[in-house]
């Protein structure tokens, strides 16, 4: 693994016994000795602290403040961003000329400025697209910054031991806080479904942070192998796996995340990449949804298994783009996509898994309440 870039937390992801893999051109842990099942549900339970610093964090001004900064990026997303009160943060993802998604990412106001945070395997990309879709703004890539990811039921408590007023805040504020490693750029927000935040803090302060928060009885390491279970028990989609640039804002259920005011008839109406595919659909609906699915039994159906409509004959009317046994709800789930009139919760589907055709009852999203801090 010696061509992947390393994050600034990799020693200490080996001083707590962590195993390594690559991910998004990176080295990094997929779990801890504790093991993956063992790290999801303390998460659930506790707190878990997680390294995201593979992911790409941008800061976008302009000359005419931030009008003129969210005019811009309302040309790439279908969200609305000129509408963000200073201090919070939004959903968004950039899609094409056909309606697809090519990445999911989250903007958040901070004055006249936009900071951004994309995805890891995407960042550059991302960046040259805003960095041509933008003119006459700065898009300015944030340079030795870690970012971490701190979630669970004690996570507000064990920040606000370390970084006093992090409590105080709610689902989607931003802030920036003062601490004893330097300003903290937060935000109440994370990938799992519980209540939590991501941290942004300077890389020479980032191991003695994440250790002054390991310190804390409640929290614990978690690694890749449980953020994905965790996610997935939230009904949150991976970049690449659950959306891509072959599918669209409302085919993958993501429909909740465009504003009425970038809809039709809204004031701002359309004005991104595939408003004439993603508008439609809007209105009157797709041919295929995302789900979540409840397969018989106990064995996983993962990513890339056929889904059929009957137990025997027919083509394939779709497929599973995540898959894995969720700790919490102690069985497994999937979720992927099914024509629309397939896509009502009791639905009946069968995935081929090892050339034998199981069952899988479609459900309501997500799998697991959600926890945010309202």
């Amino acid at each position: 693994m010696s061509d992947l870039k390393v994050t600034v937390l990799n020693a200490l992801h080996r001083e707590l016994g962590a195993k390594m893999v690559p991910f998004a051109g990176y080295e990094m842990p997929v779990q801890y000795p504790m093991g993956v099942m063992k790290e999801h549900l303390h998460c659930r339970a506790h707190a878990g602290l997680f390294d995201v610093s593979h992911m790409g964090q941008v800061i976008i001004r302009a000359p005419g403040g931030y009008a003129e900064v969210a005019g811009a990026m309302e040309r790439l997303v279908p969200v609305d961003v000129a509408g963000l009160a200073d201090g919070r943060q939004r959903y968004a993802m950039f899609t094409n000329d056909q309606g697809g998604i090519e990445d999911d990412l989250m903007v958040a106001r901070r004055g006249e400025d936009l900071f951004v945070v994309v995805n890891a395997a995407c960042k550059e990309a991302d960046i040259e697209r805003m960095t041509k879709g933008m003119p006459g703004c700065d898009v300015l890539p944030v340079a030795e910054r870690a970012l971490l990811a701190l979630q669970g039921p004690a996570a507000a408590l064990a920040l606000e031991a370390v970084a006093p007023g992090a409590a105080g805040m709610r689902f989607m504020d931003i802030a920036k806080l003062d601490s004893d490693w330097g300003e903290l750029w937060l935000s109440r927000s994370g990938y799992t479904g519980e209540d939590g935040y991501e941290i942004s803090v300077e890389e020479g302060q980032a191991e003695a942070f994440a250790r002054a928060l390991l310190d804390q009885e409640a929290v614990e390491p978690i690694g890749l192998g449980a953020r994905d279970s965790l996610r997935l028990e939230a009904g949150l989609c991976l970049y690449g796996h659950d959306i891509d640039s072959g599918t669209t804002p409302v085919e993958a259920s993501l429909g909740w995340a465009i504003q009425k005011v970038r809809r039709s008839g809204g004031d701002r109406e359309g004005g991104f990449p595939g408003a004439d595919v993603i508008l439609p659909q809007l209105r009157d609906g797709a041919a295929r949804r995302r789900v979540g699915l409840r397969p018989e039994g106990r064995a996983p159906m993962r990513e890339g298994t056929a889904l059929y409509e009957s137990e025997e004959g027919g083509e394939a009317i779709g497929q599973i783009t995540s898959g894995a046994f969720g700790p919490t709800i102690e069985g497994p789930m999937s979720m992927g996509y099914v024509p629309t009139n397939l896509a009502g919760s009791g639905t009946t589907v069968y995935g081929d898994v090892r050339g034998k055709r199981m069952a899988a009852t479609v459900t309501a999203l997500p799998f697991t309440p959600a926890n945010f801090k309202r």
